[in-house]
């Protein structure tokens, strides 16, 4: 299996960051989806819709990405021997914020499928930011390797 990963190791670098493409594309779309989701009256034909397509997208493509950044960087990490450089450790700390914020988006969704939002837009205007700053540094990382 390992000797089959090795040599296939461009295959998954490049299944890899499609993975990281759709997960960021997640990421940055669903707090846009929860501003429009503030201006919603619960109940109103807009806040269902946006229910629907906060919890498709979640499920649909954000989850299994995350899911596959991890799996695919961790068999990156273990057979290119990176793991014990301090760049891709920096980076593993970046992947492990934004699958923090991953987890708090994961729980918005829930709380505004139960029309419990109490955040204002201005929140997820802010919040909205912190996928895009985390993708530049773990982008010169992993490019740059600067340590």
């Amino acid at each position: 299996m390992l000797n089959f990963l090795s040599e296939h190791i461009l295959w998954i670098k490049a299944l890899h960051i499609i993975a990281v493409i759709a997960w960021m594309a997640g990421m940055l779309y669903l707090p846009r989806l929860f501003v429009y989701h503030c201006d919603a009256p619960a109940g109103s034909p807009q806040s269902e819709m946006l229910k629907v397509m906060e919890r498709k997208l979640l499920r649909i493509i954000v989850n299994p990405a995350m899911i596959a950044v991890w799996v695919l960087g961790l068999t990156l990490a273990y057979e290119t021997g990176a793991y014990a450089q301090g760049w891709l450790q920096l980076k593993f700390a970046l992947v492990l914020v934004m699958s923090g914020l991953h987890g708090v988006y994961a729980a918005t969704v829930k709380r505004f499928a139960r029309d419990a939002n109490t955040r204002p837009q201005r929140f997820y205007r802010i919040i909205n930011e912190v996928p895009m700053v985390l993708i530049i540094a773990i982008v010169i990382l992993a490019v740059v390797k600067p340590f």
